[in-house]
């Protein structure tokens, strides 16, 4: 009876204690994003300890005892706001308010770097209840994680890695050709003839909010696309006026390790030189000096960056942001090994380095400026510009073996190299809410790229013991290259979505999408050397390496010492001075139909997109002194479907197909050789186009706003892959083929994010962890038949079949943070250590008994700390690279590896600091 008793008083007791207590709840919205819900607002009752945060659909709701309070609603960026309530017992109040960054003061976010659509919980929060397969990565990961570019950026997903030395990327093993690159959906231009694809390392991360990869594809992407789609989201500023000042400094341990870091001198210290050719090239001698000047190798950055809104009028809003920043920096590959070629049975081809060094000096310049009016809620217009200028000096150094020059070993190559990019972005993007049911969404483009190479110049010598000797071989031994390339390009974007199927409490269960792409584009490029061969009266006189000067200049050439002539002949033969061009044209317009309907649990889109594409390249070239010209035109038709099933609140189980096409590139299909130091490259005009079907199968499950667990299965078909293939040639030159008539693609990616513990007892105290993992199996077929059958290029494959060029079998990314907080709040540290690792991958596919060229597995571990030391000053420590792994190149004979490259990248210290006016 007694335990009887103390059971229903104590039911009673509870029932009084809930009636004595009021609730309030409501939904925030946002009122800067057409009042969508606003997930992880702060809802706060002053003065207690009572406080909610929003769900993903924006919802709160808070149990209080009876009485007047005040509440306020606040989000990082956005104005706050308050009111006064009175909670009755057992009644709910509903408050529901939109919130904006009309009255916000940013002082705290730029130092903190968390705007709402940069954050790490609001991406993964879009990543959930987005119906497409995508990935992204915002901002404020990547300053915790010291990423400074996008293609770093990128790299911290699952499944992609970055080619060692340059800004290309490789999407689920596949490389270049197979992915694009756009910003805020619009395409943009590469500013590297032998690339489709911009480099991503110019990209600094200072002007995006976040990067969206597409890996899987949908009808609103134009249909050259099988890796994956990465899309630059510029920042969209909102908030009051605020000016933020950093500098920094960088070294480099190879750098610092160089006897004497002496580059080419002559040019300017922010990487803006333009040189032209030389009047009267071939009897004059005009040329720039080739003597050299010291550097101390510590680099510098500094930016600055300021934005401001106004109200304008009731509902409209006016925003401006800008940043423009100098960085610089000096690297070394310290004394590595080289190869020009080995043959099966690891015989020599033509050149041996027992000593490789390369040294360079870059810049990048960027600016960035964003124009933002919303006119009121249904209507916002917005402006990007955005300019790049990146440049590069490098003098590259080859001591060793050079077939029929330096027989004993003694030679040496030296390659002084100066390029520069320029790169202009404009964008004009529109969003509309014509009705309850309707909006429309546009964009145009207009964007520019200048690439020039002013003045490469080559050297080789050969060593004896009396002095050294300029090589008089070949007329090309001894050269200054010019090369510039124009590229304009225009494109422009709209989709209108129309919604179907009201339901009774107002929502809309699916959505019809009619959409067009167009793009228009055109590259002019062209290539001037000048070859400097010593007469034979001459060919023994003794050189300084290091000041050519003495040799190569005026009086030399009117005594006869050497003579200046072009691939067309010297000053004798007409338009001996016309330099090699190529001109490409390109026009893709693109339409499509999509259909979304939400049935229940599940999600269906199905896409259809249709594409016409031409592209006519015309060329006069060395190998073709008359001209030549090359029409492509293909009409696709490329289905998609996505799928979507909701197992629950925090899980998704998606599903997407895909038929898609990869074009070949202007230069690859141009008759047109490009010569390195250890290769040369030369286009086949007869390439064509790839048709690819794609699929993939992904679980994902959302444990908190911080974490996700997921697991993807994925493959790819392609039908006459491409690839880079070295064909039968008296230098053996690589050339671009489609090498059979199939590849596959298949494999698995893992993504773990885990908050460790939180402790939040005034200050934070935050550990969080993630890992992902990428496995892939990638084979295609090599056919000799094919290759003489469509080409006029001869090949022998020493394999059937092989690996994808590009494709790692193992992908790996972890990373593991600390954030504390003191001071309440006002100041804070973030640590984080960052390792990255890819097993090997085919560089080049092997020929006539030569085995396949494989870059070597590597793993690289960085240090990063960020800290916050008041709400004015910030600073940063970066150590990059503190393995410091050797990065090999080797040949896969049968009968054992041969290193054909190797080298060493140093570490890289960086130091910054912040200033918030």
């Amino acid at each position: 009876m007694k335990l009887k008793f103390l059971v229903i008083t104590l039911f009673f007791g509870l029932t009084s204690l809930a009636q004595s207590k009021g609730t309030v709840k409501g939904i925030i919205s946002d009122k800067d994003f057409n009042n969508e819900p606003l997930p992880f607002a702060n809802v706060v009752i002053k003065g207690t300890s009572f406080s909610s945060s929003t769900d993903d659909k924006g919802n709160y709701s808070i149990s209080l005892p009876a009485g007047n309070y005040t509440i306020e609603f606040s989000f990082l960026g956005y104005e706050s706001i308050e009111e006064k309530i009175t909670v009755k017992e057992g009644e709910t109040i509903t408050l529901n308010k939109s919130l904006g960054s009309g009255s916000y003061k940013l002082q705290d976010v730029v130092v903190q770097n968390n705007k709402s659509r940069e954050k790490e919980t609001a991406l993964l929060l879009d990543q959930k209840n987005a119906v497409e397969i995508k990935q992204s990565i915002g901002a404020q990961e990547l300053s915790r994680k010291g990423v400074s570019d996008v293609a770093t950026a990128v790299t911290k997903t699952t499944g992609i890695t970055k080619q060692e030395g340059t800004g290309n990327i490789f999407v689920r093993g596949l490389g270049d050709r197979y992915n694009s690159t756009t910003m805020n959906g619009l395409p943009i231009p590469s500013n590297d003839p032998e690339k489709k694809n911009l480099n991503l390392d110019i990209f600094s991360t200072d002007i995006l909010e976040y990067v969206s990869i597409d890996k899987v594809y949908n009808s609103k992407l134009y249909g050259d696309f099988a890796g994956g789609n990465v899309d630059i989201v510029s920042k969209d500023y909102k908030g009051n006026g605020f000016l933020n000042l950093e500098v920094g400094s960088k070294v480099n341990t190879n750098a610092l390790n160089e006897n004497d870091f002496a580059l080419q001198k002559g040019y300017s210290t922010f990487g803006f030189d333009s040189r032209s050719i030389p009047t009267n090239a071939l009897t004059q001698y005009g040329f720039q000096s080739l003597q050299f000047e010291s550097k101390n190798p510590i680099a510098g950055s500094f930016g600055l960056s300021g934005g401001k809104s106004f109200n304008v009028g009731n509902e409209g809003k006016l925003n401006f942001f800008a940043t423009a920043s100098f960085g610089n920096d000096f690297t070394s590959r310290g004394e590595g090994t080289a190869k020009g070629g080995v043959n099966g049975d690891a015989s020599l081809i033509n050149k041996n380095f027992e000593k490789y060094t390369t040294i360079s000096y870059n810049t990048n310049t960027t600016a960035m400026a964003n124009v933002g009016y919303k006119l009121n809620n249904n209507h916002k217009l917005n402006w990007n510009t955005v300019f790049i200028n990146t440049s590069s000096l490098s003098r590259e150094e080859y001591f060793g073996y050079i077939v029929d020059i330096a027989n004993d070993g003694n030679g040496l190559i030296r390659r002084n190299k100066f390029e520069k990019n320029t790169i202009w972005i404009n964008q004009l993007l529109g969003e509309h809410k014509l009705s309850e049911r309707t909006k429309l969404n546009w964009a145009t483009s207009f964007n520019t790229i200048n690439g020039d190479m002013p003045d490469r110049n080559q050297n080789i010598f050969r060593k004896e013991s009396n002095g050294y000797y300029l090589s008089s071989i070949s007329a090309p031994d001894n050269n200054r290259y010019f090369q510039s390339l124009e590229e304009n390009e225009l494109a422009g974007n709209a989709i209108l979505d129309y919604k179907i199927g009201k339901t009774g409490e107002g929502e809309y269960k699916g959505k019809i999408s009619f959409g067009y792409n167009g793009r228009m584009k055109k590259r002019d490029f062209e290539a001037s050397q000048f070859n400097l061969k010593a007469n034979p009266s001459f060919t023994n006189t003794i050189v300084d390496p290091n000041n050519l000067d003495l040799f190569y200049n005026q009086q030399n050439l009117a005594n006869g010492y050497f003579t200046i002539s072009t691939f067309r002949g010297n000053s004798q033969v007409a338009n001996a001075l016309k330099p090699q061009t190529y001109n490409g044209e390109q026009f893709i317009n693109g339409g499509f139909l999509n259909g979304e309907y939400t049935f229940n649990k599940l999600t269906a889109v199905l896409g259809l997109r249709g594409e016409y594409i031409f592209q006519k390249v015309k060329w006069n070239t060395q190998l073709d002194p008359n001209g030549g010209k090359d029409e492509l035109e293909k009409i696709a038709f490329l289905p998609s479907l996505t799928l979507k099933y909701q197992l629950n609140e925090k899980q998704n189980l998606r599903f997407g197909f895909s038929k898609t096409y990869t074009l070949p590139q202007f230069k690859e299909r141009a008759l047109f050789v490009y010569e390195d130091v250890t290769e040369v490259k030369v286009g086949n005009p007869d390439l064509y186009a790839s048709d690819d079907y794609n699929f993939d199968l992904k679980w994902e499950m959302f444990p908190k706003s911080e974490e996700i667990i997921s697991v993807t299965a994925f493959g790819k078909y392609i039908q006459n892959p491409m690839n880079e293939v070295t064909i039968a040639s008296s230098t053996n030159d690589i050339s671009f083929i489609n090498t059979g008539d199939y590849g596959y693609v298949a494999g698995a990616e893992v993504e773990y994010r885990k908050l460790l513990f939180n402790i939040d007892e005034g200050n934070s105290k935050k550990l969080t962890a993630g890992l992902n993992v990428s496995y892939l199996y990638s084979n295609q077929d090599l056919s000799t038949n094919k290759v003489i059958k469509e080409t006029d290029y001869n090949v022998v494959f020493s394999d059937k079949s092989s690996k994808f060029t590009g494709a790692s079998d193992l992908l790996v990314n972890a990373d593991v943070s600390f954030f504390n907080e003191w001071n309440d709040k006002k100041s804070n540290l973030t640590t984080t250590l960052s390792y990255n690792y890819f097993s090997d991958r085919v560089y080049a596919l092997g020929t006539n008994d030569r085995g396949n060229l494989v870059d070597k597995a590597v793993g690289t571990l960085d240090f990063i700390a960020k800290c916050k030391l008041n709400k004015k000053i910030g600073l940063g420590l970066i150590a990059k690279n503190l393995l410091n792994p050797s990065i090999d190149r080797v040949q896969e004979n049968k009968n054992g590896d041969v290193n054909v490259l190797s080298y060493k990248k140093g570490l890289t210290l960086s130091l910054n600091m912040s200033y918030q006016f």
